[in-house]
């Protein structure tokens, strides 16, 4: 397949269905916001933070690394030993899960059954939906290697607005239930999404006239399921070693990604209340890195996977090839660093006031609004990574993975004590702070990597991360402007003023977006490209 083949297939798939999503995200976040109403603080940190952080570690841990690996390269390959090594993540699973529950059940401190009932219960079905979960799995990487743009999103987004149905029903009619209402939502929620997968193959491979099952590499459910044959080995091995890379490095990863989370169940720097507040601002800081950043970093690393050649840099691959992934690496880094700038610009006068029609008092007094406005600086540093990581990740050999993951181990070190000082030093905004440090070291060894990989190539994509004079202006007045409203009309002074604030940050950000459209028209040369034919694409699948 051609690159920009590729290109159009990557850019379908992070595109198409974004309104769909949106949709759902905006479904949940109504539920979400009327659901915390009725919850305690502490009940929140249990839940969204160690009951969380034991299913996340689970899945992590069994899936991170196989998924990397068996979506790397060219969807040619036996896809049976493929399969076969996907599995593994089942019992991998059930490993993880039995250990990991064993630990949350006997080293933590086990909250007061009076406040918090069920604790124990909830961790079993914590695990539980972890492993229910993995036995979708050969069926999703399948999916996304193929790019199968919309059961992704159509899968992910049911299940999760059918868990927030189900919270809210029954918080509503059985709050008493404490910790069985989110454990059994969680499991409702997994058990949906798996569902979805597999009825949507079921039908696929039983219509053999459909486009979609001729390019599949099975063509019966049974061919799914592990296949053992003394003809060949059960899984490919340059696979299985590639796993090992990625698990090494998947395992050093997740300290850093919920490193906060990990601090705060074992060290307990904060209480359950706190926790619960700083958990509900990380979500809403988040959502735009989940609705926007992901799916363009899960989309594009199966692009340069696909389009670059592992082992080789710039000099020795197909000069085309090299052209267009330094083409669409620029853009998506400057599509980044706008997208980051804008938040983070914006979220410093707008925190509070966020804060306060999300949650009530709850959030908005207190330590909530100046979380979040770290945040918005984190979701920068988040948007650059997340680009500059899934080409890194993309384009490294399995030597240099290796080496990368000694990095991380002293990273992950480094990260755990300085979170464990911050937080001693200034509160929950310590992990934040934190984790700002760790991504700027992160960002900082992707950046070395995508210059060494390019030095004696005439792209140069790193220039993406340099805006005109004329837009930083616009960014830095914007801010400003935005700042003043705040100190004169938000947030004590009634809906009338709140909603004036709200109308001078509408009228900054359309002068600001304005501005980036007259300045970076290379950025919306590609987009206008890349989302005409994703659009074009959908009318003829």
């Amino acid at each position: 397949m051609r690159p920009r083949e590729v290109l159009g297939q990557a850019a379908r798939l992070a595109s198409s269905g974004l309104l769909l999503q949106v949709l759902f995200r905006l479904i949940t976040f109504v539920l979400n916001a009327f659901i915390l109403r009725f919850l305690s603080k502490e009940i929140v940190g249990i839940v969204n933070v160690r009951l969380t952080l034991l299913y996340s570690t689970t899945i992590f841990l069994a899936r991170e690394a196989f998924r990397r690996a068996c979506l790397s390269g060219s969807t040619r390959r036996d896809w049976s030993q493929t399969l076969n090594l996907l599995w593994l993540t089942v019992p991998l699973g059930v490993f993880w899960s039995v250990f990991l529950g064993w630990a949350w059940l006997q080293l933590l401190a086990v909250p007061d059954p009076d406040v918090i009932p069920h604790y124990g219960t909830g961790v079993v079905l914590f695990g539980f939906s972890a492993v229910v979960e993995l036995l979708g799995e050969p069926f999703r990487v399948l999916a996304q290697a193929h790019m199968f743009v919309k059961l992704k999103v159509i899968a992910e987004s049911l299940s999760v607005i059918l868990k927030s149905v189900l919270t809210a029903f029954l918080v509503l009619c059985l709050p008493h239930w404490g910790l069985y209402i989110f454990s059994l939502a969680q499991l409702f929620y997994t058990a949906v999404l798996v569902l979805c997968y597999v009825i949507y193959f079921t039908k696929l491979l039983g219509s053999p006239e459909s486009a979609k099952q001729q390019v599949l590499p099975v063509s019966r459910m049974t061919d799914m399921l592990p296949n053992i044959t003394r003809s060949r080995a059960f899984v490919n091995w340059e696979e299985a070693k590639l796993t090992w890379s990625f698990f090494k490095q998947s395992f050093l990863k997740q300290i850093l990604t919920e490193g906060e989370r990990y601090v705060m169940t074992f060290l307990n720097v904060l209480n359950f209340g706190d926790q619960g507040v700083y958990d509900i601002v990380n979500n809403l800081g988040s959502l735009v890195a989940r609705l926007i950043f992901q799916p363009i970093e899960e989309s594009f690393y199966i692009f340069f996977a696909k389009v670059l050649e592992r082992e080789k840099d710039a000099t020795l691959q197909k000069e085309e090839d090299v052209a267009v992934a330094a083409a669409v690496l620029e853009s998506l880094l400057k599509l980044a660093l706008l997208t980051g700038l804008t938040i983070s610009v914006f979220g410093f006068a707008y925190s509070q006031l966020a804060l306060d029609i999300y949650g009530g008092a709850m959030l908005s007094s207190g330590s909530g609004p100046v979380l979040l406005r770290a945040y918005c600086l984190y979701v920068l540093l988040l948007a650059i990574n997340g680009v500059t990581e899934c080409f890194t990740f993309a384009a490294m050999s399995k030597e240099e993975v290796d080496r990368y993951n000694f990095t991380m181990l002293a990273l992950s070190s480094s990260f755990l004590l300085l979170a464990y000082l911050l937080t001693h030093w200034c509160g929950s905004v310590g992990f934040i702070l934190a984790n700002c440090f760790n991504m700027g070291i992160r960002i900082t060894h992707s950046l070395c990597f995508i210059h060494h990989y390019y030095r004696k190539s005439p792209h140069k994509p790193l220039a993406g991360l340099f805006l005109s004079p004329v837009l930083l202006g616009a960014f830095a007045l914007s801010g400003g402007i935005t700042a003043v409203s705040k100190v004169f009309l938000c947030c004590e002074r009634g809906w009338p003023a709140k909603l004036l604030h709200v109308a001078v940050g509408a009228l900054c950000l359309g002068a600001t977006l304005g501005t980036a459209f007259l300045t970076e028209t290379k950025l919306i040369h590609f987009l206008r490209t890349q989302l005409g034919v994703s659009r074009l694409t959908d009318k003829t699948t």
